[in-house]
């Protein structure tokens, strides 16, 4: 078996793979909905990130008719998507890129206003928005609070200089403490992304960061094994990386302290104080629906016909001329039978506690008899507890995610 801890892959970030055959899906009920929107703008693209961001050039600027223009094609996405989620009631809203926090906080409050004046939202409905240390200021953040913001996820990485600049990051460690002062200034609920197995990074400087995210007293951190993905500046030049024994000794190390500074490991990456938790990410790993707007983003839509799977168009240039025609999808396709039981378990078994048994046949439309065998096989390897009531990965299973889940790869993919 191989030791490895699956790198994290927000939903709205999921690659589509081409439909296979198989019967039509009937689902007797929608799962809970969340929304996503996209911001692809950043200040600087890191070496290591292989999302749909976008270096801002020129007048390309948030402050200028470029922002404005973005609302209104968000806005517009969303009246053109409403036919597909009529009625249902948005749960989470989730704002990623890029580096949403560039955006001015009256674009924001005019986005947000839109969002509650065209879709049902929860009036206790959990909203996050993506910051990066180097664009805090903290008047913004009052008015992000302001404008219905109520959790905030800052992509800090590391508090060391050194390991900054050798990830190509654009803010320094005391910038990082600052945005994280004003952060627990303004909202009750902030998430730290902390990377490890950084370029040069020994055990001690890696336990560093845990330890300093842990003392500023924030509810929830992520804490990610540095990975080189394919198209980025990393991928073609690697940097001398932490070698793969010392890396999964820095991952049960970090499990370790956040567990003894009272945070529950309950997914993969992803570590919160008690009823801290992300209730948007637990929507994706729940298989749950979310609509996905904005440049390149992602949506999984639930219906009595079926789950459909779409993909706006990717870059920023071409989603606003598709604007201007209303024509936001560059792909959609329905999610295929076959192709389901992987889907579901890809993200559930991310899940420290698994999700009950019972949610398969919810979330798929599918019995859980189509898997039984498999789910034999992962019970006899000793990586799926022998629970009939809960599908969830042993502490062998998180270890070795990425051979449980090959269990339950579709037949063409596994052969």
């Amino acid at each position: 078996m191989t030791r490895k801890t699956i790198p994290i892959t927000p939903a709205h970030a999921v690659r589509l793979e081409p439909a296979g055959t198989g019967q039509r899906i009937q689902l007797t009920a929608s799962p809970p909905l969340a929304l996503y929107i996209h911001y692809p703008w950043c200040v600087r693209k890191c070496p290591y990130c292989d999302f749909n961001s976008h270096t801002l050039r020129g007048d390309a600027t948030p402050d200028t008719g470029l922002e404005a223009r973005y609302i209104d094609a968000l806005v517009a996405d969303i009246e053109s998507a409403l036919p597909q989620v009529w009625g249902r009631r948005v749960h989470t809203v989730f704002i990623g890129g890029g580096t949403p926090s560039l955006m001015s906080a009256p674009a924001l409050d005019r986005l947000l206003t839109a969002v509650r004046t065209l879709l049902p939202l929860d009036p206790m409905a959990e909203i996050t928005l993506e910051a990066n240390p180097g664009t805090f200021e903290a008047a913004r953040f009052r008015d992000y609070r302001a404008a219905g913001v109520n959790r905030l996820s800052i992509g800090i990485q590391s508090f060391d200089d050194a390991a900054l600049t050798r990830i190509g990051r654009i803010h320094d460690a005391d910038q990082a403490r600052r945005a994280v002062d004003i952060a627990l200034t303004n909202f009750e609920r902030v998430n730290l992304d902390i990377m490890y197995a950084l370029p040069e990074q020994n055990m001690a400087a890696a336990m560093r960061d845990i330890d300093i995210a842990i003392a500023t007293g924030v509810s929830h951190v992520s804490a990610y094994h540095l990975t080189l993905e394919p198209n980025t500046a990393f991928a073609h030049s690697p940097p001398p990386l932490p070698d793969s024994d010392l890396s999964a000794d820095m991952q049960e190390a970090i499990e370790d302290r956040l567990a003894a500074a009272g945070f529950e490991h309950y997914e993969t990456s992803a570590f919160a104080r008690p009823g801290q938790q992300c209730r948007h990410n637990l929507n994706y790993w729940q298989f749950g629906d979310y609509l996905g707007i904005g440049a390149g983003a992602h949506g999984k839509l639930s219906s009595h016909e079926g789950i459909v799977r779409e993909m706006r168009h990717k870059h920023p240039t071409r989603y606003l001329e598709a604007a201007a025609r209303r024509d936001f999808v560059q792909e959609r396709r329905e999610v295929a039978a076959a192709e389901l039981p992987f889907e579901f378990l890809m993200n559930a078994l991310r899940l420290t506690d698994g999700v009950p048994t019972a949610l398969f046949s919810a979330r798929t439309g599918l019995p859980l008899s189509v898997i039984a065998d498999r789910i034999d096989q992962a019970v006899a390897a000793g990586l799926l507890a022998a629970d009939p009531l809960t599908l969830r990965p042993t502490e062998q299973g998180q270890r070795f995610l990425n051979d449980l889940l090959a269990l339950f790869l579709p037949e063409a993919e596994a052969a």
